[in-house]
């Protein structure tokens, strides 16, 4: 008998493996109205992709700390069309007309997706520094967990790190800085990336996979935005923020900013 005959599960069903009498049992309409399916679907729709997008993230993390450099680009590049996925999301969820959304609105009480821990993890692993934000998540766990991400390498850190193990001469200062600060940018290092950026090649790609990714974010949050002024307009959101004027300050901050500041030198 070989070993995928002796592994093999002959229970097993697609059903099962998924656990789909359990996934869709998750949807909760707390109204009557026929749209919240879609608005609940979508939502949760969202949120295994954040898990996805994360998993992929730490794994080219992991394979660029391996020096598999092609594996990394590979998860990357997932990562890249998760978020053509999440954008193209916005579509359906526009079909819901201001007054569909209104007739359910306030059975939501004051959640909202600003309260989405997952999100706040997925900007901290690209990044973002913003601890204000991890301390407005309702759950102490949530919060634990985004302060804990904001206090460990961004992925751009990693990529740092990537470079000088690699024989780039990064700046010294960039590979023992303090990950819980902010990270706006380095002269030193854009200079670098000039160099490596002219001379073509596998860094030159793998920055590129990185724009990629950091314009596709833009680029969800700006449909986001636009998204919520078409259906609420001005009003506040349901967890209590400003709304869309929140969202808009969100918008134009890269969370790779070397990657853009060298375009113009180009």
């Amino acid at each position: 008998m070989s070993e995928s005959e002796e592994t093999k599960d002959p229970g097993l069903t697609y059903a099962g493996y998924l656990r789909l009498d359990e996934l869709l049992s998750l949807q909760t309409p707390r109204s009557e109205e026929h749209d919240e399916m879609l608005f609940i679907v979508i939502h949760q729709t969202y949120e295994l992709w954040f898990k996805e997008a994360m998993h992929e993230l730490r794994g080219a993390a992991t394979a660029l700390g391996a020096a598999d450099t092609w594996r990394a680009a590979h998860r990357l590049s997932r990562v890249r069309h998760i978020l053509k996925i999440a954008v193209a999301q916005v579509d359906v969820l526009e079909t819901l007309t201001p007054l569909e959304f209104a007739s359910f609105r306030s059975r939501l009480a004051t959640s909202s997706g600003f309260e989405s821990a997952q999100f706040r993890e997925l900007e901290a692993l690209l990044g973002v520094r913003n601890p204000r934000l991890a301390d407005l998540l309702p759950e102490a766990a949530a919060r634990e967990r985004v302060h804990a991400a904001a206090k460990r390498p961004s992925l751009w850190d990693t990529v740092i790190a990537w470079l000088a193990a690699s024989g780039h001469a990064v700046p010294a200062h960039l590979l023992k800085r303090d990950y819980a600060e902010q990270y706006a940018g380095d002269e030193g290092l854009q200079e670098l990336l000039l160099t490596l950026y002219r001379a073509g090649g596998e860094v030159a790609s793998m920055m590129e996979l990185l724009v990629d990714i950091d314009e596709g974010l833009q680029e969800w949050r700006y449909r986001h935005v636009k998204m919520v002024e078409r259906t609420i307009g001005r009003k506040s959101g349901t967890g209590g923020s400003t709304g869309v004027e929140y969202l808009a300050a969100s918008l134009h901050r890269p969370v790779f900013p070397d990657l853009w500041a060298i375009r113009s030198r180009m």
